[in-house]
């Protein structure tokens, strides 16, 4: 094969296999043969990155310089580097286009069987039509016209089919024909090439045997190589030998030496680990010692608390007594009045009052002399305090002498007040006290001699209102009269006494100039309060509130706070309980509690009034009483309309928001009058009862009380009626008195009012109320009030209420109604059909509903107007219509472009407007029921401005765009899309795809992106929603530069500030010395194309812009790829935030400048005010002064100008210029072209420096689309920082701390996070979600470290848009508590049953972090099996030990744990310890009480496990030891109660005994026996009932048990109660004893306490040869 015809092969080749990207690059082979070129033996190319393999085994070949490769030669030509390489390329090339056969051979394959699949669904088909014309011959003799004309539509479906499948069928031919044709020259190009594929494969033989030789002479090669490696390691080793014996021989006499100083060491250190050991021991004797004396401390702590608990016990118990007894003293009373016929009610409680006010005052009294000395002292001491810092001063000050008189005569008032001879005239008395508490609250003890003086203030008003209910007047408005100028006289005192003590504070430090204080101007009050205004809102009368206020100190120095008083009008009601705290250093703060008793049911304003070094300041106090709040969720109803006949109900709801009940009435009159717009219910009771009511409401305050703040109902009760028939005869009393805030239940509505409410006109109208029209709405409730409209006549109905109420403050509220009632039995519910706008050709469907409202069904026909019957129609035309039912029918359109010429008079041409009259006729009714058709009609033409587009000349790696505008002539909007758009093609926006809106036009871009150097001439299809084809035509001409970017256009994300995003893209030169483009160009494209050579190549981005382009330049050879890295990285200049920070400083200097101007203004009317307020002269003249010292320093600030060298980054106004401009940050779009110069070559050989020539039409265009958009995720918390510290945390402990992020953006993000590491100690607990624009979300992390060191992790918050990167650091530590019980048995002993005794552990935390711990009780354990599972083994064992107890013993019978912990769980802080107490309470007799304390920690570690373990006794005599009779568990289940018999007055009146058996074993051995000894211990319980005796025991019968060889000491004794006494029991055998005998004596032992009970001890003797 010669050179031209390889070359054309070549190409063929190429063309053929474009399409699955397989090239035949055997270029090499053609110039390798060609004349006139090089060899590749001249000139070696560089190899692909998949050929390195073999570079690298010729190098290898070239180092060995062996005979071998010199026979090889001699035999054969050695074959080159190039050849070699050709090979491989060849045979890679050639595997390629076997592949490529192998996929054609499966096209044409698979496109056979598509065509098979095809012809046979057409037979079948062809088959199908056939039976069905038979079927329609058939239908057509049977006159079946239903199923003719079903038929035919199949027919008709049929052959449309069979008409695509022919289609189908002629398209999948024509497919396989240039399936087949591309085979049958993929086969030539094959037979072709096999002459080169026989060569290739003699190659590839000839290369195997090449490569055997070299194997096999490599092997040879490194057998010797390793011969030679083994005799040197053996040489090696026998000179390691021979000196390691060396060595030993040197090393032998200091190994000898070594062993003889070891010997020597032992020695000293066992003397040492002795002395050790001592120390040790005494340590502990010593820790034992201090053991047993804090043990010894806790008894006698336990005994002492037992003791106050008894008499507390006692206290309670007679507490108990003398109430239960004056409780039957009263029921006594009550009788005895209401045998007399007296109002025991009234006379007791009259009684209760004056006992309580005399209590009151004796108590005052004892307070008040008990405090005068106290009170006296202060003073003293106050007044020698002033004193001294007067004489330290170095200047006198005037405020200082007006207040030392003014305190003198505080001093004189107040011992004239103290004189225990008082005036006893009520007035004068509270006078008196108000004096005595002005001067009192300014020393420091205010709050103390607040409490005194309120009490008194309370007795005052108590002693007025039990007079006033007491005695009652002749008239009601004097009784008001009078008392209201009683509490006016008493207001007016309370304010002179006020004012007369304000003058003197106010001129000494209320009215202090301005300080200045560290450069710093104080501006406002020197304190402020939180909360600012004390709110007591809705108040009842006769509760009483407290608030908790707290004051801080604001201002820049140690300032002291001290009240002054409370308004005047709050005197009476309000109370400050305030212990001056001293001197408060700036942000310290201290509380205040104020007390609110209201007595009237008023709203109250006032201020609490303090003074400080500063100035005065007050704090607003506002009282509200309950009010009423109403309203409903609508004020109209529109019915709609309705057929006569028929019922509607809708329904409002009336809420009342307010805290106060009233009662409602719906009023239907035209207007209200102001006399009845506030009418109260009509009640159902008589005018007596009415007064009754009224009677009742006026002589009981609690009464008053109870109805003003209640749900406002009339309650009836019984005493409340007896109390209405003792006044029944009395007068009424007045309007006045009965309208006011709790007394609702008293307005009596006449029977002309009932009966005008009754008579509603709304009941003869269409719209009638519901059955609820009066009733009450309570506090913060709501009611449903139901209208009904019941149309009787045609036409418009309407109603006009208004909702009434009996609270005085709540207007009516009105509310209209308003419906239509229709006449016709049968209409069209939409009588205008509106199809909206249409287009020809198409098909529009509405469903026309008629309504139904006759008893019977009526047939309906629809009729269509002629000129219309070719475009619309009605489906079915005719129904029935069933009685009180809707029939649909289906309304299709079709409009045909004939619509103008059919139906002239219903369309006009001009607007496109059609209106279609319809009728529906309805049988046996002569008017026609009417209805119309609209609809507007417009074309669905879409129309290009022009109809061929020329792109030019394009380069085959870049881009033109020419835009064509796109014209919708339709009114409606029309979808579009171009569909088949070439690969070479893109249409643009939005992929071609997109809606024009009614007589839009729309700039579509066109895109050619040249593949090949050729020409180009094809044509676009846009193709319209409803399937109409537009075609525009469209020619290009395509060359090919020198270099080739991989993308040339480059679409960056939407990039957040200070994020970056990263594209990548390849800059490839394809040009090779084989590979010059050999296809047909261009005339004008030929001469531009430059010689093959390297490139240089250099990126030109603009300056001072976002991008980054690495590298920026470089050279490439032919065939080689260049990786382009191009950065974009939006961020905030330094100028412009500079600039944003001027601009916050200049806005803030206005600001400035206009809260100064205001200031000056206000100054300006201060002044203007001065002449006329003489009264206020003082005060106005030194606020001025003030005002201008404060302010004259302010203008000269406001002129400097701020310099922008001054604004450093990291300083604070730079960054609250940064994150406005964040915050404030709009969406910028840019766009970069960055032109990519291509060389012609190198530079000449001459001058390397020189400029290389260059082409326009080499250069490459790479352009870059920028948006930069605000951050969307910013950190709120935690100063803004993205470090979160956990510090220092235990291990095994868990910190949970919280970050906020905040979506400033105004898109939903869905955040994710980065996955921690699963076995490290940082954690996210909640899962991301999606965040609305504005929202936060806090994420919570949790640290729970380990190991006992840092660790540090990072956490990225990641977003569609932005990563968000979050530093996590902790340490861990291990914690360190101890506990001051080592652990083990804890007896808390007998205790007497509903007792208690408790013991004190303490925890040391000794760590540097705090510790949490629990106290767990095995009893209260969830895991503890039910039932008493775990006791199983105890009760199936043996209890011959008395010791033997479970874990969890006996509890009380309500089930609860017997043993009690507090606290259960806390937390220690770092070197501080917990007292952690231990209680024991049974409830019942028993020695079987145990439990197991466990202390854990949070991190699951135990500290100490603690048995606890205890007995109870109901007598405080108890007898310990003996062997076990009974098992240690109780059941919970009560005894049996079984029959007994009749028992004599002697035995039940015997106490019963308590068996206790006790076991003696006497041991024998060696001919001699060891008598047997057992203990039992006798104890008497401490208890918390004062007991004056000792407990006693007495064994009864001992001489009996000495005969038996028994002995007893002590026989009897006493024993003080705390303590225990041991009785030994010992048994020796008598002479005559037989072996294996069992002596068994059985003695009474009476115990003496609270009560004497005996105990039958059997005593068993035996004598046992095994050791005891």
């Amino acid at each position: 094969m010669d050179a031209e015809d390889r070359r054309s092969v070549s190409d063929v080749a190429s063309d053929s296999c474009g399409l699955m990207d397989v090239h035949l690059r055997t270029d090499e082979d053609i110039e390798a043969v060609g004349p006139g070129k090089k060899s590749f033996e001249d000139e070696e190319p560089a190899l692909p990155p998949d050929f390195e393999w073999l570079e690298e085994l010729y190098e290898e070949d070239d180092g060995d310089g062996d005979g071998d490769l010199a026979v090889a030669a001699d035999n054969a030509k050695k074959r080159s580097y190039a050849e070699t390489a050709r090979m491989f390329k060849l045979r890679r090339n050639l595997d390629q286009l076997d592949c490529f056969h192998r996929q054609k051979e499966h096209a044409v394959l698979k496109a056979r069987e598509e065509l098979k699949l095809a012809r046979q669904h057409i037979e079948s088909l062809l088959e199908q039509r056939d039976n069905l014309e038979k079927e329609i011959e058939r239908q057509k003799a049977a006159d079946n016209s239903v199923a003719v004309f079903r038929l035919r539509a199949q027919h008709k479906r049929l052959c449309e089919e069979l008409r695509s499948d022919e289609e189908m069928e002629a398209h999948i031919n024509t497919e396989l024909r240039q399936q087949e044709l591309k085979l049958s020259e993929v086969e030539v190009e094959l037979g072709r090439f096999s002459s080169l594929r026989q060569e290739v494969q003699e190659e590839e033989r000839i290369f195997q045997v090449l490569k055997a030789q070299k194997a096999a002479t490599r092997l040879q090669q490194e057998r010797k190589a390793s011969q030679n490696l083994q005799l040197k390691m053996q040489h090696l080793r026998n000179k390691q030998a021979a000196m390691l014996k060396k060595e030993e021989t040197k090393c032998q006499p200091k190994i000898e030496e070594g062993l003889v100083n070891r010997k020597i060491a032992a020695k000293y250190l066992k003397e040492t680990i002795r002395r050790m050991h001592q120390q040790e021991a005494e340590k502990e004797q010593q820790s034992r010692e201090l053991l047993e004396k804090r043990i010894q401390a806790v008894k006698s702590l336990k005994s002492n608390i037992a003791a106050t608990q008894e008499n507390l016990r006692v206290q309670q118990s007679r507490a108990k007594a003398n109430a239960q007894k004056k409780e039957q003293q009263l029921r006594q009373l009550r009788e005895s009045l209401q045998a007399q016929g007296i109002n025991s009610i009234r006379h007791m409680y009259q009684q209760k009052q004056l006992e309580e006010i005399k209590r009151k005052q004796e108590e005052f009294e004892e307070r008040q002399k008990s405090k005068r000395v106290e009170i006296v002292d202060k003073i003293l001491k106050e007044e020698q305090l002033v004193k001294r810092r007067t004489k330290q001063a170095m200047l006198p000050k005037p405020s200082a002498t007006d207040k030392i008189p003014s305190r003198g005569r505080a001093r004189e008032k107040l011992l004239y007040y103290l004189d225990p001879n008082t005036p006893s005239a009520t007035e004068e008395r509270a006078t008196i006290q108000l004096k005595e508490f002005s001067d009192i609250s300014s020393s420091s003890s205010a709050s103390s001699d607040h409490e005194d003086l309120e009490e008194t203030i309370q007795q005052e008003v108590d002693h007025h209102s039990l007079g006033d209910s007491l005695a009652e007047p002749e008239f009601s408005g004097l009784w008001d009269q009078s008392d209201k100028m009683l509490l006016n006289e008493k207001t007016m005192l309370m304010q002179a006494e006020v004012k007369q003590e304000e003058p003197a504070t106010a001129s000494g430090k209320l009215n202090m100039p301005t300080k200045k204080v560290c450069g710093k101007e104080m501006k406002g009050p020197p304190f402020i309060s939180k909360p600012e205004v004390i709110v007591f809102k809705d108040f009842e009368v006769g509760k009483t509130y407290k608030k908790k206020i707290i004051l801080t100190n604001i201002s820049y120095i140690i300032n002291h706070c001290k009240l002054i008083g409370v308004s005047a009008q709050l005197k009476d009601f309000i109370s400050i309980n305030f212990d001056p705290p001293g001197f408060l250093s700036p942000g310290m703060s201290c509380d205040i509690q104020a007390v609110f008793q209201p007595m009237i049911n008023e709203d109250l304003e006032g201020e609490v009034q303090f003074t400080s070094a500063m100035g005065s300041f007050t704090v607003p106090v506002r009282c509200t009483t309950k009010k009423c709040d109403l309203e409903v969720d609508s004020q109209f109803i529109d019915f709609g309309s309705h057929v006569v006949g028929q019922t509607i109900l809708r329904t409002i709801t009336l809420t009342n928001k307010g805290a106060l009940a009233t009662l409602f009435s719906l009023d239907t009159s035209a207007c209200l009058s102001p006399e009845t717009s506030h009418v109260q219910m009509p009640s159902q009771v008589s005018a007596n009862t009415c007064q009754e009511t009224s009677s009742q409401n006026t002589t009981s305050d609690n009464q008053k009380s109870s109805a003003s703040t209640g749900t406002g109902e009339v309650q009836l009760q019984q005493d409340g009626q007896e109390l209405s028939e003792a006044s029944q005869n009395d007068q009424p009393v007045s309007e006045a008195s009965a309208t006011g805030p709790g007394a609702i239940p008293e307005a009596c509505v006449s029977s002309d009012v009932d009966a005008q409410i009754n008579e509603s006109p709304s009941d003869s109208s269409d719209i009638n109320l519901g059955n609820v029209r009066e009733g009450e709405v309570g506090p913060f409730e709501s009611i449903k009030l139901e209208i009904v409209f019941t149309p009787t006549i045609p036409g418009e109905a309407r109603l006009d209420f208004h909702i009434k109420f009996s609270d005085v403050t709540s207007k009516p509220i009105p509310i209209k109604v308003k419906g239509v009632a229709v006449s016709f039995p049968v209409w069209v519910v939409q009588s205008s059909i509106d199809l909206k706008i249409c287009m020809f050709d198409r098909l529009y469907q509405d469903s026309i509903m008629v309504q139904s409202s006759a008893s019977t069904a009526l047939k309906l026909n629809f009729e269509v107007c002629p000129e219309m019957r070719k475009h619309m129609e009605i489906l079915p035309k005719t129904g029935f219509i069933q009685a009180q039912s809707s029939f649909n029918a289906q309304l299709k359109f079709l409009p045909r472009r004939s619509l103008s010429k059919d139906a002239k008079t219903f369309f006009d041409t001009d607007t496109g407007v059609l209106e279609v009259p319809m009728t529906v006729q309805v049988a046996g009714q002569v008017q026609l029921v009417h209805f119309t058709v609209q609809a507007v009609m417009t074309s669905s033409d879409l129309q290009f401005d022009r109809t061929e587009v020329d792109f030019g000349y394009c380069s085959i790696h870049q881009s033109i765009r020419s835009s064509v505008r796109l014209t919708n002539m339709s009114l409606l909007p029309q979808d579009f899309g171009f569909l088949g758009v070439p690969e070479f093609m893109e249409v643009q926006p939005n992929d071609g795809f997109g809606t024009l809106l009614p007589q839009e036009t729309l700039e579509i871009d066109l895109i050619f992106s040249a593949s090949k150097a050729k020409e180009y001439n094809f044509q676009l299809s846009c193709k319209s929603g409803i399937n109409r084809v537009f075609l525009l035509s469209c020619r290009a001409v395509g060359v090919r530069p020198p270099l080739e970017l991989s993308h040339s256009l480059v679409k960056f994300g939407a990039t957040a500030v200070g994020d970056h995003s990263t594209a990548l893209l390849h800059l490839i030169n394809h040009h090779t010395d084989g590979n010059q483009s050999k296809q047909p160009a261009p005339l004008g494209v030929r001469e531009a194309m430059a010689p093959v050579a390297p490139r240089l190549f250099c990126f030109t981005p603009p300056q001072d812009s976002d991008i980054r382009i690495t590298p920026s330049a470089g050279r490439l050879l032919g065939g080689e790829r260049c990786l382009v890295q191009v950065t974009f990285r939006p961020r905030l200049s330094d100028q412009e935030i500079k600039d944003e920070a001027l601009r916050l400083l200049h806005r803030a200097k206005l600001l400035r400048e206009k809260e100064l101007e205001r200031n000056r203004q206000a100054e300006e009317e201060i002044k203007k005010e001065i002449p006329v307020e003489t009264s206020k002269g003082k005060k106005a003249s030194v606020n001025p002064k003030d005002s201008k010292v404060s302010d004259s320093p302010k203008p000269e600030r406001l002129t400097e100008s701020p310099n922008p060298d001054n604004i450093q980054p990291g300083s604070e106004q730079y960054e609250e210029a940064k994150a406005s401009l964040l915050y404030s940050f709009t969406q910028h779009y840019r766009e970069y072209t960055v032109p990519c110069y291509v060389s012609d070559g190198d530079p000449p050989e001459e001058d390397r420096q020189a400029q290389p020539a260059w082409s326009p039409f080499n250069t490459l265009y790479l352009k870059l689309q920028c948006p930069a958009v605000q951050p969307p995720l910013v950190v709120t918390s935690n100063n803004g920082h993205n470090v979160i510290d956990f510090n220092h945390v235990a291990v095994g402990e868990k910190v949970i701390k919280r970050f906020t992020v905040q979506n400033i953006s105004k898109e939903s993000l869905d955040l994710r996070s980065s996955v921690l590491d699963i076995y490290g100690p940082f954690s996210l607990l909640n899962a991301l979600r999606c965040i609305r624009p504005g929202e936060k979300h806090t994420l919570v992390l949790a640290f729970s470290p380990t190991l006992e060191k840092k660790h540090c992790e990072t956490l990225e918050v990641r977003s569609n848009k932005m990563i968000l990167e979050m530093t996590l650091r902790g340490e861990g530590v291990v914690p360190a508590v101890t506990c001051s019980h080592p652990g083990g048995l804890l007896d808390f002993g007998y205790v007497l049953e509903r007792e208690s005794t408790s013991q004190v552990l303490k925890l040391q935390n000794s760590s540097v972090v705090a510790v949490g711990f629990r106290l767990l009780l095995s009893s209260l354990a969830p895991s503890r099996p039910q039932g008493g599972a775990d006791k199983v083994a105890f009760l199936l064992g043996s209890y011959t030990d008395s010791q033997v107890q479970p874990t969890v013993g006996t509890q009380s019978h309500s089930g609860l744990s017997v043993f009690s912990v507090v606290p259960v769980e806390g937390s220690i802080a770092p070197g501080q310890s917990q007292d952690v107490t231990v209680t024991f309470q049974p409830d019942h007799p028993s020695v079987n009480y145990s439990d197991r304390l466990t202390v854990e920690l949070t991190n699951k570690s135990k500290v100490c496990v603690i048995d606890l373990r205890g007995a109870a006794s109901s007598h405080n005599m108890y007898l310990h030891g003996g062997d076990l009779l009974t098992v240690p568990v109780e059941s919970l289940l009560p005894p049996l109660i079984t029959s007994q018999p009749q028992l004599t007055e002697s035995e039940v009146m015997e106490k019963p005994s308590f068996p206790v058996l006790v076991t003696l074993r006497a041991s024998y051995s060696a001919g001699t026996i060891k008598p047997a000894v057992r203990e039992l211990q006798v104890g008497c319980i401490r208890s918390t009932q004062p007991s004056k005796k000792n407990g006693e025991f007495l064994w009864d019968n001992v001489a009996s048990l000495q005969q038996q060889g028994f002995s007893v000491e002590p026989s009897r004794g006493s024993v003080e109660p705390g303590h225990r006494c041991t009785i030994t029991l010992t048994w020796t055998p008598q002479s005559g004893y037989k072996p294996y005998e069992v002596v068994q004596m059985c003695v009474p032992l009476t115990l003496k306490g609270d009560e004497t009970n005996v105990y039958r001890v059997t005593l068993m003797a035996l004598v046992s040869t095994a050791a005891v």
